[in-house]
């Protein structure tokens, strides 16, 4: 049998105790997609239906199997989990976060003056990584992590912080920016910089590089923006990165936004029975006011603060 996880069996306890999936959605901080989500991968893993629910209803109905399930977690989760919280506030003195590189060399610093403001005596200990990061959060090595990429995984609920675009950055003795629409064109046969393989950004890069059966072949792959930019810097070629790792005071390169990419972007996820902690909903908070705006374009009308599993 699969793990169950905390997280799925806090869900059903949810659901069952309000007797509907859009009051343990308010309950958990979750959307009501996720909520139904994480009851039916809990049905998956038990192999037995816990909830009767008819399409568009707004209450639901245990199971016998589902009331069996109820009346043994009610009332020890609650008791459990209450001490859990208070076993985190007592000894907790560090929260491990997982970023990008990038991300955290330019963005954060702002983000964490504000947190420590809250939190002075709490060590904030980061993981810069790109690919592993809700495996991380999964096995306990890690808290909080910012990403650029949606996981799917209901074990690490995440929110959408907002978005950003990407530009095309070169050296300036390389002469007028090419317009969009010429750029896979302009850049075959240069040398191209970006991410290691993998990373979310490289694969948003080499896409759109590629079109109309364009070869691209990075000469040069680092882990960061900020080592890609600074080969950019040296005249060793060109790369696409974050637009905000761009400076008025970067005299050596050329840049140009791309607006006929897709935006990337950048979630705030957590550890399930983390999301409620105060420490974890102050750096959320931080996140919003020091990015969203600032960097991030906040998200739009339709958009998911949970996207749909």
């Amino acid at each position: 049998m699969a793990k169950i996880s905390l997280t799925l069996i806090q869900t059903f306890y949810q659901v069952a105790r309000h007797g509907s999936f859009s009051g343990a959605a308010r309950e958990l901080n979750l959307s009501y997609q996720s909520a139904a989500n994480h009851v039916r991968r809990l049905e998956q893993i038990l192999k037995g239906k816990l909830i009767e629910s008819e399409q568009g209803a707004k209450r639901i109905a245990l199971t016998p199997r589902g009331r069996a399930l109820y009346n043994l977690l009610h009332p020890e989760l609650d008791i459990m989990l209450e001490r859990l919280t208070k076993l985190i506030e007592n000894q907790r003195s560090s929260l491990r976060v997982g970023m990008p590189q990038a991300i955290f060399f330019y963005l954060f610093p702002q983000v964490l003056a504000r947190f420590r403001e809250n939190f002075p005596e709490m060590e904030f200990a980061v993981y810069e990584r790109d690919t592993v990061l809700a495996e991380l959060v999964k096995n306990g090595s890690l808290d909080v992590c910012i990403s650029e990429r949606y996981f799917g995984d209901p074990v690490v609920p995440q929110r959408l912080l907002g978005s950003y675009r990407l530009s095309l950055v070169y050296p300036r003795e390389w002469g007028d920016i090419p317009s969009q629409q010429d750029i896979p064109a302009w850049a075959e046969g240069r040398p191209f910089i970006t991410f290691e393989p993998g990373q979310t950004l490289r694969n948003l890069a080499v896409d759109f590089l590629s079109r109309d059966g364009a070869i691209v072949q990075p000469v040069i792959s680092t882990s960061g923006s900020s080592s890609v930019k600074r080969c950019v810097e040296e005249g060793l070629g060109f790369s696409i990165i974050p637009s905000w790792c761009i400076a008025p005071e970067d005299v050596t390169i050329k840049s140009t936004k791309l607006t006929n990419l897709p935006e990337v972007r950048v979630y705030f996820g957590t550890a399930g029975f983390l999301q409620t902690h105060s420490t974890v909903q102050q750096l959320f908070e931080d996140c919003q006011r020091e990015l969203v705006g600032p960097v991030l374009d906040p998200p739009r009308g339709g958009e998911f603060s949970h996207p749909p599993l």
